[in-house]
């Protein structure tokens, strides 16, 4: 049964779709027009049909829930129509529970269309859109290459060849070198080790040259050869998605070379960033809006005026994650407000918490530096400090002129040990 609270109505006339992999539920409503429900399928020429049945009945606005992938098909067919298509949240729409079909809730979403009561996500232009897909696939292929890297490294230590006991990085050049003359089936001689040993190893050579001495059979040469093939196929592929993403970001390089002044912030970074959340922060309002849709600034949970839980919301979480990365990049770099930052809240609310922290005061470098086109501006490691002097005075001067007494703040010259 339909909830029966009356709205004002604000879109004249409007569609919800209910979309699923293999079809879809459509119901048009409004001013004129009686309310109508129907089905569709997935494919081009249903999406073509439903398109030209929202024409011809003068449809205005259209919402879907973003499910999935399932969405983008349809919003690339309505889009170039003229068609206002708004993305919604799935979890500001819920129905009422127990009352729930693929039509209800078609029917709810047009209700709720009509009374003005959603808010439509932010979807990129068609350019961001693209740019998005090759550096999600980019970090995808990263993060294969850092598991093939570990599966060498299980497959060495069933070798009983123990580089990575005596190595800090066993995709460096020493261990790299030292798995090719393992991959080759050759023994790693004392002259091998004295080729690559450097004074930057801690362990002696005698050490290194025991940890290669393993038990390696032709099918452990085997498996180690494929893998690293694997990886320089991915390292290849790397490369040129670097070419492609760098050739789509070529006219807004200014921009780019802005924001890598942010401490902890590479190009890699800079161009994952870019694809999440955009140039024109026009979109947004204010740093705090962008803060709240990456997912990086405390959450609103207050009840009886008593703030609860103030964990972040979902947000984009690749968008969070290239943050908080570079959040630790910017925490190690010496010198610097982030540096301190980080230090200062970790000492009071733990390292997890001090990160995140990181990563919003970054990306709100980020909002201003693209919205005031202007250079990134290192306010220091003593900013912090300085603030809290500066409000510790102000407090207790004013703490001694409520006594009655008048100050004025001096700045305190010690007298030399001389007298003069």
């Amino acid at each position: 049964m339909e909830s029966q609270v009356s709205f004002n109505q604000v879109v004249s006339r409007g569609c919800g779709i209910d979309v699923h992999k293999k079809m879809l539920v459509a119901t048009i409503s409004g001013e004129g027009l009686n309310t109508e429900t129907r089905e569709f399928g997935t494919v081009t020429r249903s999406l073509t049909e439903l398109k030209d049945w929202l024409l011809e009945n003068r449809v205005t606005h259209v919402v879907m829930e973003s499910t999935g992938v399932y969405w983008k098909p349809v919003y690339h067919v309505l889009e170039p129509s003229g068609l206002t298509v708004w993305i919604v949240n799935a979890r500001h729409v819920k129905n009422v529970p127990g009352h729930k079909t693929d039509k209800q809730d078609s029917r709810w979403l047009c209700k709720l269309l009509l009374a003005g009561l959603l808010k439509p996500s932010y979807i990129p232009p068609r350019e961001q859109r693209e740019l998005r897909d090759l550096t999600r696939y980019r970090s995808k292929l990263v993060q294969d290459i850092s598991s093939n890297k570990n599966r060498i490294i299980r497959i060495l230590e069933d070798c009983n060849v123990k580089l990575s006991s005596v190595l800090s990085d066993t995709s460096g050049v020493t261990a790299t070198r030292l798995i090719d003359k393992l991959c080759q089936g050759k023994e790693v001689t004392m002259g091998d080790i004295e080729e690559v040993y450097h004074k930057k190893i801690e362990a002696t050579k005698e050490e290194l040259f025991e940890a290669c001495n393993g038990y390696i059979t032709d099918h452990h040469i085997y498996l180690l050869g494929t893998i690293r093939g694997d990886n320089h196929h991915l390292e290849s592929l790397i490369r040129d998605l670097d070419e492609k993403i760098k050739h789509a970001l070529a006219p807004y390089e200014n921009a780019l070379e802005r924001l890598r002044e942010i401490p902890g912030l590479n190009r890699k970074s800079v161009e994952d960033l870019i694809a999440e959340i955009g140039l024109d922060m026009d979109v947004f309002p204010n740093e705090n809006h962008l803060s709240s849709w990456v997912g990086v600034s405390p959450g609103n949970n207050e009840s009886a005026g008593k703030k609860k839980n103030g964990r972040t919301t979902h947000g984009n979480k690749q968008a969070k994650s290239i943050l908080s990365q570079s959040a630790w990049a910017a925490s190690r770099t010496k010198g610097t407000f982030y540096h301190a930052r980080y230090h200062r809240l970790a000492a009071r609310r733990g390292k997890k918490r001090a990160i995140v922290a990181v990563a919003h005061s970054i990306l709100k470098s980020v909002y201003h530096v693209l919205k005031d086109e202007v250079p990134y501006d290192e306010l220091g490691a003593d900013y912090l400090n300085s603030r809290v002097e500066a409000r510790r005075k102000r407090y207790l001067k004013a703490e001694l002129e409520k006594m009655g007494y008048c100050v004025e703040l001096v700045p305190h010259n010690p007298v030399s040990p001389s007298g003069s």
